[in-house]
């Protein structure tokens, strides 16, 4: 291969939401993912979208497809990750990983925490389905910003671990960690 060419990433941005799928509202969160995505990194990728209503099992055949079908090596989900009853992401995206990352939770609640009280009503997760690593945002967008801001430094080589894209950020805007062995 071309040392000048790089292969694009692809990432699925996977907006959960019955009123957004329905066109009730526009949707805020995956735009705000992109956004946010597009500042990041300086690597070549390529968003694959969807819009999709609160329903388990098609959350579930969404991040299998985002996944198995599309090669995304990073998806990033965004709503249905509060206490309501038809909030079901983190259930989907257990569903369909083989191993489940906690920390990636734990850090996204801790850092809205500086923010606001009720972070510790929000559910999200990550885990590892074949070559994808899968996140859960919430659904607001000043919230997608936060969390992003606290994991993302982990995410590139997260995905060199388990054989997907080669990410690289912006070290300005957010500087990913890699040991010195994984580096390029």
């Amino acid at each position: 291969m071309n040392s000048e060419h790089k292969p694009v990433a692809r990432i699925g941005i996977l907006t959960v939401s019955d009123r957004a799928s329905r066109g009730v509202y526009e949707d805020q969160g995956g735009p705000a993912i992109h956004a946010w995505l597009t500042r990041a990194l300086t690597s070549p990728w390529q968003a694959v979208a969807r819009v999709i209503p609160d329903e388990q099992p098609l959350i579930e055949d969404a991040l299998r497809e985002l996944s198995d079908s599309e090669g995304c090596s990073l998806i990033v989900t965004t709503g249905g990750t509060g206490p309501a009853l038809r909030d079901v992401t983190p259930e989907a995206t257990e569903a369909v990983c083989t191993k489940m990352l906690p920390g990636f939770g734990e850090l996204m609640r801790s850092a809205s925490l500086k923010f606001v009280p009720t972070a510790i009503l929000s559910r999200q997760t990550a885990g590892i389905r074949g070559r994808s690593l899968i996140i859960n945002l919430p659904g607001k967008p000043s919230a997608i910003d936060d969390c992003l801001q606290a994991v993302f430094p982990a995410v590139p080589y997260c995905i060199d671990l388990i054989g997907g894209a080669w990410l690289e950020t912006d070290a300005q805007f957010c500087a990913a960690f890699r040991p010195a062995h994984a580096k390029k």
